[in-house]
């Protein structure tokens, strides 16, 4: 299957990055190198690219899409939580931005054997990396009902975590549940009619299982911090995420980083020693316009938030 992505936002992601013909980037979320390709294009001739994913496939399209620029781009096959390693590995100190475009990529929805989408029938995976030897089969079939009513509940927001939970519990005592329509059937018939309304029902539990196998959540503050770290003054983070859970991570960490002194106010001077990292280019997050909205879809819940290092 061809590697396709529509980027959601692009012009508001690349203004936000503030690109230098000079610069050197990092897209921590490469995918269809959607963004990375715009970033190349608009630093030519001297622009620099290091970028990271998790799927070999998005690496193996990347590497073919970004042929134009060789010479300009280093690919890793790696998480950007490990942007620190990442960077030595690349031989690179400071950067002029990163951009991170959080969630699973419209190929691995798109692409029915990765087992992500609960729209048609698949083998439980929703591994971004098929190296990882958690799939959503030993989520779903080797976690006791407590374990799954918690990331139903926390992951998923899901209102109705405990009963879907037994229910899948008593379905697996019969047999293992091993395809995305079997799963999504267990849901259904878990969650009462009147509460089908918005959106398809296993929607809410198919995103928890994904953040569980990917462990989409862990770590990600820490890893925005220390992108931070390696900005040059003036730089700019860009993140793009596509749920209330990131978005919050995402909000919480750009406000710890812009504070300054974090100390008891009863003290009469400093003594915790913080400052000021960053500023919020924007304090509300940017919301796709109607018209992107309507020729994409998925561009109907993304926050874009952007913070330049000071």
């Amino acid at each position: 299957m061809e590697f396709r992505h529509v980027p959601v936002m692009l012009e508001e992601c690349m203004d936000g990055l503030a690109l230098k013909t000079d610069g050197v980037y990092f897209d921590g979320t490469l995918g269809g190198a959607g963004h990375s390709s715009e970033i190349l294009k608009r630093t030519s001739p001297g622009g620099k690219l290091i970028a990271t994913d998790l799927d070999v496939d998005a690496i193996a399209n990347a590497k073919e899409r970004l042929a134009a620029y060789n010479g300009r781009f280093q690919l890793f096959h790696s998480n950007f939580k490990n942007f620190s390693e990442v960077m030595k590995e690349a031989g690179v100190d400071k950067i002029d931005g990163a951009i991170l475009d959080l969630g699973v990529s419209s190929y691995q929805l798109d692409n029915r054997e990765r087992g992500f989408s609960y729209m048609g029938e698949a083998r439980l995976d929703m591994r971004m990396n098929r190296e990882n030897p958690k799939s959503a089969w030993e989520v779903v079939n080797r976690y006791d009902k407590a374990k799954l009513a918690y990331i139903f509940s926390v992951y998923g927001e899901e209102k109705f975590a405990d009963n879907i939970a037994k229910n899948i519990c008593e379905e697996r005592k019969i047999k293992p549940i091993e395809t995305t329509k079997e799963l999504a059937d267990i849901i259904d018939k878990s969650i009462p009619y009147k509460f089908k309304q918005n959106g398809h029902p296993a929607k809410k539990v198919f995103q928890a299982v994904r953040i569980e196998v990917n462990e989409e959540l862990d770590g990600l503050s820490d890893c925005l911090k220390d992108i931070v770290k390696s900005l040059k003054k003036g730089g700019r983070l860009v993140v793009m995420t596509f749920h209330s859970l990131e978005d919050r991570i995402v909000k919480q960490t750009f406000k710890d980083l812009e504070t300054d002194c974090v100390c008891d106010k009863r003290l009469p001077v400093c003594v915790c020693g913080k400052k000021r990292e960053i500023k919020q280019i924007n304090r509300k997050p940017i919301e796709a316009g109607e018209q992107e909205k309507k020729l994409n879809p998925r561009a109907s819940c993304a926050k874009l938030r952007i913070a330049e290092k000071v």
